[in-house]
């Protein structure tokens, strides 16, 4: 599958579409053009790399909200073994934007649960663009109180808008769901490890991100609200998302600074969405050295370590 640019990225699409057609023409013709196509390629990364060395907070939202990055379904599949899917909330339903279930992970016996988007608009929709609805987030209490219960250490990948803005989901408690859930992962007696893999959005995201280590990708963003929706507050227009994203400090970057993460784990060149292997090997690398830190840490340990590291936020 070929990869969409983003508006940013217009000089290394040129650059790429003149060398996609020089590698036609060689195709048809007897003339040897590697040497040229070879400099235009050089080219091509080199542009790549630095213009993904200074991305302003707002291109960077954009690349992490990029349709053909990693989701859920890819990390399950390429990180985790004998993975089995849990459904439901045993009151509701089953909210397909957040799913979880038993797995193997690197040889040991984990919970894992995220949130999925969908790569396509038949999946999209099912999935909901990953935005969960209470039956959602009680399903993850759920399964947060079950690994507690067999001492499953638990893994969440966070990639949401937000949780479903839907007048049917505040009717079953959207906010209430969202508290619980977060309030199940602080509570948990076992290792609790959150990545943001792509969009961090608001509550929705902290209610599976309330862990004893928080790893982010390079190029996603974490924010109490979208830029676009910050925009719109303050500045009555959406148009300002850009200048929205620069105050929040919804980079990886800012918020290790500020302590709200605790590591920054290295995408490939050009975002996870050019290499998803890649992205998804490292970001396993950094899930094991994480619970390698926590694996030898008491109950009562784990609980008062959480409950600091999240008091700790916002203090100067």
């Amino acid at each position: 599958m070929s990869t969409s640019f983003l508006d940013f990225e217009k000089p290394i699409a040129e650059l790429q579409s003149r060398i996609d057609e020089l590698r036609d023409t060689t195709a048809d013709s007897a003339v040897d053009i590697g040497a040229e196509i070879a400099k235009l390629q050089a080219k091509s990364d080199k542009l790549l790399r630095d213009t993904f060395a200074k991305l302003t907070p707002w291109q960077k939202t954009q690349v992490a909200r990029h349709p053909q990055r990693p989701h859920f379904k890819h990390y399950v599949a390429g990180l985790f073994d004998e993975f089995v899917p849990l459904a439901g909330d045993r009151a509701f339903g089953d909210d397909q934007a957040i799913m979880g279930g038993f797995a193997q992970f690197r040889g040991q016996r984990v919970m894992v649960l995220g949130h999925e988007k969908g790569e396509d608009t038949a999946s999209r929709l099912r999935h909901n663009f990953g935005m969960g609805k209470p039956e959602g987030y009680r399903k993850a209490i759920r399964l947060v109180e079950l690994a507690d219960r067999f001492g499953l250490p638990i893994v969440t990948l966070v990639d949401t808008s937000g949780a479903f803005p839907g007048i049917q989901a505040e009717e079953r408690g959207q906010a209430e769901a969202i508290a619980r859930s977060t309030e199940a992962c602080l509570a948990a007696g076992v290792p609790v490890v959150s990545a943001i893999v792509g969009e961090g959005g608001s509550g929705g995201a902290v209610a599976l991100a309330a862990g004893n280590r928080v790893l982010m990708f390079e190029h996603a963003v974490y924010s109490v609200i979208s830029p676009e929706g910050c925009a719109s507050i303050l500045w009555r227009t959406a148009d300002k998302a850009a200048d929205a994203a620069e105050a929040m400090r919804v980079t990886a970057q800012d918020l290790k600074h500020f302590g709200v993460i605790d590591t920054i784990v290295t995408e490939p060149v050009g975002g996870a969405h050019r290499d998803p292997g890649g992205a998804i090997a490292n970001l396993g690398d950094a899930i094991q050295k994480a619970l390698g830190e926590l694996n030898g840490l008491g109950r009562d340990e784990l609980k008062r370590g959480r409950a600091a590291k999240f008091l700790a936020m916002g203090r100067l």
